[in-house]
């Protein structure tokens, strides 16, 4: 007898129907093709151990199991429940009229329990697109993949569940999930806030200059200024997620298998912190089962590379391609794989080996060059996608003492969504550009051009402080944020000032 299941397998952030056929005829032999990988050709033993105990047989004839497109390789066990349901359909032992009507994935245990798998989320809205009624999922998945609108999710701890369901058994109910009231709950949590730093207005002034502009940032300084800690409160004051942002990034955390259980829907800007022995694969994705890597992980978030010039060369030369086209084509020999990688870039060093060069108070025990060593680690053309460089300088302690509360991120933040609003104005029509920071030479030259005053500050700055060439556009961008900021309609003189400060590592003698 020949019966058909459906499963799914997820290429990228998207995911494509697989068809299981399942033909049980006279003879003893198992044939399972399609190209299955290794997880899926083990199926047999857990699929024969998890029939024993939930009390159905593994037939005693012939089993051939085909997986179409049979061009396509078939990867892990999520294809375990599938194909059990299609051999004891095909058997006769369950009824098998449900089952063009869903998708069926799980990995199965020896003792018949579902484990969770990944990616279910791509899963669902493929379901949704071709028309099936619903998915059949492990009940830890279930949350995730409820957020699609339009499709049944069903949700179960064992086979045998999932066998009465398909036989009409009508206690099950569909998991549900209110993706709006999910939405809204979590967009405004915030983990950590700006009212708890003391200190460093100037540096918090350039982080809200960052998020308003969507700029890539460095900080550099000594150690314990409180760069990492400044890092990870920029998420707190960036506009919160629009709801397909929320989807999308969802998709791809779901794929890396790096949702938690109870969540249904990521609601947060990412803020990935990878540690500096990163390889290259992990940063950009790929690998013999391909995953998205870190910065993919951080699109629509925010990357932060702590001690730069630690991380390996090769490492950080590959990020050169996706901070400008805000994805990553991932090429082998058998497969091309795209991922989204719009991310901001936040960074921070230590301006020497002993990490005291420029400090106020201790004095750095490098020899001369060591310095310009260091900071040559870290590539020009790095450097030029990076439109801030912040010095970030230890608190003293009468200030740490002292200082009265600062001003917290949701007040920040609503300036910052201010000024994006008005970069949505500016920019609508344009689906590759979003932020200032996004803007090329042509809309430089139609929205950044600054007045006469700041025109010739901008000239000044550029021979006495011999910045480079590459800082020109920069500064432009930046002044341009600036000015949203303060809903100026012109760039003027004082938004090129504050922009020209923050290129300290242009300076031809910075470091000397």
């Amino acid at each position: 007898m020949l019966v058909k299941t459906f499963g799914s397998a997820v290429s990228g952030i998207d995911a494509y129907t697989i068809t299981i056929e399942v033909n049980i005829s006279k003879g003893i032999r198992f044939y399972l093709v399609g190209l299955p990988d290794n997880a899926v050709k083990e199926s047999q033993q857990r699929i024969e151990s998890a029939l024993k105990v939930s009390n159905y047989k593994w037939p005693g004839h012939k089993i051939v199991i085909n997986m179409a497109p049979a061009d396509i390789r078939k990867e892990g066990a999520a294809y375990d429940l599938p194909l059990a349901i299609g051999i004891l359909a095909a058997s006769s032992q369950i009824v098998n009229h449900k089952l063009k009507d869903y998708i069926i994935m799980g990995e199965l245990s020896l003792d018949g329990s579902l484990q969770a798998i990944k990616g279910v989320l791509p899963m669902a809205l493929r379901a949704k697109e071709e028309g099936f009624k619903g998915c059949v999922l492990p009940l830890e998945n279930a949350r995730e993949a409820a957020v699609v609108k339009g499709i049944d999710i069903f949700g179960f701890e064992n086979i045998t569940q999932v066998i009465r369901f398909l036989e009409d058994d009508d206690s099950f109910e569909p998991v549900k999930v209110d993706t709006d009231q999910e939405f809204e709950r979590g967009i405004q949590a915030v983990d950590f806030d700006f009212s708890e730093v003391k200190g460093q207005e100037s540096v918090k002034r350039s982080l809200e200059i960052a998020a308003a502009g969507g700029h890539n940032l460095i900080m550099i300084g000594p150690p314990g200024a409180g760069k990492s800690m400044l890092a990870k409160r920029l998420a707190s004051i960036l506009p919160p997620l629009t709801l397909d942002e929320a989807l999308e990034t969802t998709k791809i955390h779901s794929v890396a298998g790096k949702t938690g259980n109870e969540t249904a829907l990521i609601t947060q800007r990412p803020f990935r912190s990878p540690h500096h022995t990163i390889s290259d694969v992990a940063l950009v994705g790929g690998g013999s089962f391909p995953q998205p890597g870190e910065i993919s992980l951080a699109h629509n978030g925010v990357l932060f590379l702590d001690e730069l010039p630690e991380f390996k060369r090769t490492v950080l030369e590959v990020m050169r391609q996706p901070l400008e086209d805000r994805r990553i084509s991932i090429s082998r020999a058998r497969f091309t794989i795209d991922y989204p990688a719009s991310f901001m870039l936040v960074s921070s060093m230590n301006p020497c080996p002993c990490g005291y060069f420029n400090h106020p108070d201790k004095k750095c025990v490098c020899s001369p060059g060591v310095v310009q060593k260091y900071l040559s680690k870290i590539s020009g053309p790095l450097l030029d996608r990076i439109d801030l460089h912040i010095e970030v300088v230890p608190v003293p302690f009468n200030k740490l003492a002292e200082a009265p509360p600062s001003e917290n991120s949701i007040s920040v933040r609503e300036r910052v969504i201010k000024a994006r609003k008005t970069q949505n104005q500016r920019f609508n029509g344009d689906d590759k550009v979003h932020c200032n920071a996004q803007m090329s030479s042509r809309l430089l030259a139609k929205h950044a051009t600054p007045d006469e005053a700041g025109m010739n500050i901008l000239k000044t700055a550029m021979e006495k402080l011999d910045l480079s060439a590459r800082a020109y556009d920069r500064i432009l961008k930046v002044s341009r944020t600036i000015a949203d900021l303060e809903d100026c309609e012109t760039v003027q003189a004082h938004h090129v000032a504050e922009a020209v400060q923050y290129r300290s590592l242009d300076r031809s003698n910075w470091g000397a």
